[in-house]
């Protein structure tokens, strides 16, 4: 059963879900070589099953960015680490999927992923770690405001490599 979470104007963001494997797998295959060195996408229904776990609707959730028309898996957006009491935060992982690069859809939905997080999940403070040399994933947080807190060498070890990372935030406040 889909949960759709925000509607936009050429998106929408719903829950990621099973029925989800086949299509997210084959666009993760082919979107394999753009996700580098950024990302890591599951690319086997034994991956998927296992990012799927991972998405309790309490510490992470786990969505994806549905084209309205014709309703297509434009991108992902996750809202993981969620923690509670004073800090009322979370981490987003976000990353599109080929053919639908470069229309604007990542952005629209990112945006709508952070809505859902401070309107229902009911979050202070949305954070992203992006690579320095992402000029794709920095332009689109700085489009939805975020702002550069910090630089973090050796933060997150993806393909075996520990890669720095800088940390951008927004807050429900701005």
């Amino acid at each position: 059963m889909s949960v759709t979470l925000r509607v936009g104007t050429r998106v929408a963001v719903r829950r990621v879900e099973a029925e989800d494997r086949e299509r997210f797998v084959e666009l993760a295959e082919m979107s394999y070589g753009f996700h580098r060195p950024w990302v890591n996408l599951p690319v086997s229904a034994k991956e998927f099953d296992a990012y799927l776990a991972r998405f309790d609707q309490v510490a992470a959730v786990g969505m994806v960015v549905c084209l309205r028309e014709g309703g297509d898996i434009a991108g992902i957006v996750n809202i993981n680490g969620i923690v509670r009491g004073p800090y009322q935060r979370g981490v987003l992982g976000y990353a599109a999927f080929l053919p639908h690069v470069g229309r604007g859809y990542l952005t629209e939905g990112v945006g709508l992923a952070v809505r859902y997080a401070f309107e229902q999940l009911e979050l202070h403070r949305v954070e992203a770690d992006i690579q320095p040399g992402n000029a794709a994933s920095i332009g689109l947080v700085e489009r939805l405001g975020f702002r550069r807190e910090g630089f973090s060498p050796d933060f997150i070890k993806i393909d075996g490599v520990w890669r720095d990372h800088e940390r951008w935030a927004l807050s429900k406040r701005g």
